[in-house]
């Protein structure tokens, strides 16, 4: 049948065959929950980037004055607050226990889950990608090897290991003679804010789970043709895993690892709420919601606003992942 009677028929026409990025992006864009997604990320690293700029006060400014003040808009939602609400003209949506803004906290503390966001997985990828191609790739002795310590570090709960982590690192490298190795590290961690041994906790354990999903797909590629034909012309080990294996694997990892990245948050600020996150009085969401817990029945703002900022972060996070999942599926390529 002729193009202009399938067109007359009114048969779809089918859109022209693209490269798997473009095609890619084009099944992202039309996923609605995935663009919404995607938006909040753009609009949360943003705020984040600019917190400086765009916080009305610093996060450590106090004003005693307005200790557990709120705004007058909020007593339509709690009407039980109004015999003894403290207003205030001056927060946009109020002041902590030491008078504190809550709207400029929640925007510093975004750069900490953001922070965290990004860099769990890029260590996720980075390690966990070239370990498992590794592994994969050479099998035998070396894959047993290299994969009985990944189940040795599956066995040990990740929250619990991170736990552990911290508590270590926080207790060694609290007391350190100036010049020494514990020394700089624990200067580092001041200067990040208390972040540096969260991201060492995270990293030691986030790249595990990305390790065994490339050695899985390296395992099925190893003996197809394509493979084959590379040995037999003399290319080496690393242009066989880098050129051939890893832009094979790489979809599935992005994949997994932005579905991990809620994850990731959900980690760093169950850690700032123990007291093992960044020290204060940096922001975090967790930190904030711990601090608001404990006045939730007289206060309750001082909890819920930023438990909303954390659980919007994580579904923008669940939506893009969702839509990167199908998006970068190859079954649905061309539909």
């Amino acid at each position: 049948m002729a193009v202009s009677e399938l067109a007359r028929s009114g048969a779809p026409a089918r859109r022209r065959t693209a490269g798997l990025w473009s095609d890619a992006f084009y099944r992202l864009t039309r996923n609605k929950a995935a663009m919404v997604g995607g938006m909040l990320v753009i609009l949360l690293t943003l705020t984040a980037i600019f917190a400086s700029q765009i916080a009305p006060y610093s996060y450590s400014e106090q004003d005693r004055s307005q200790t557990d003040a709120l705004p007058a808009w909020f007593l339509t939602i709690f009407p039980t607050m109004k015999p003894y609400a403290k207003i205030s003209t001056h927060f946009p949506l109020g002041a902590d226990y030491v008078g504190r803004d809550i709207l400029s906290r929640l925007i510093y503390g975004a750069q900490i889950s953001l922070s965290v966001a990004f860099v769990g997985p890029l260590i996720a990828l980075l390690v966990g990608t070239v370990y498992g191609l590794v592994s994969g790739f050479f099998g035998g002795r070396v894959d047993d090897i290299m994969m009985r310590f990944v189940d040795i570090m599956y066995a040990f709960p990740t929250i619990l290991l991170i736990i552990l982590m911290m508590a270590f690192f926080r207790s060694t490298f609290a007391e350190s003679e100036p010049g020494s190795f514990t020394y700089l590290m624990n200067t580092i961690d001041r200067r990040f804010g208390g972040m540096l041994f969260i991201f060492i906790g995270i990293g030691i354990t986030a790249w595990m789970g990305t390790a065994r999903l490339a050695r899985g797909q390296v395992l099925s590629l190893r003996e197809q043709d394509f493979t084959m034909s590379a040995r037999a012309i003399g290319a080496s080990s690393g242009r066989i895993i880098f050129r051939h294996f890893l832009p094979n694997v790489i979809s599935p990892l992005v994949i997994t690892v932005t579905l991990n990245i809620p994850q990731y948050i959900a980690f760093e600020a169950f850690l700032s709420f123990i007291g093992l996150g960044v020290n204060p009085p940096t922001p975090s969401w967790g930190s904030m919601i711990s601090d608001g817990a404990q006045a939730i029945r007289t206060y309750p703002h001082q909890a819920i606003l930023p438990a909303l900022a954390l659980s919007i972060t994580m579904f923008a996070f669940n939506f893009l992942g969702d839509g990167l999942r199908d998006a970068l599926d190859p079954r649905l390529r061309g539909a």
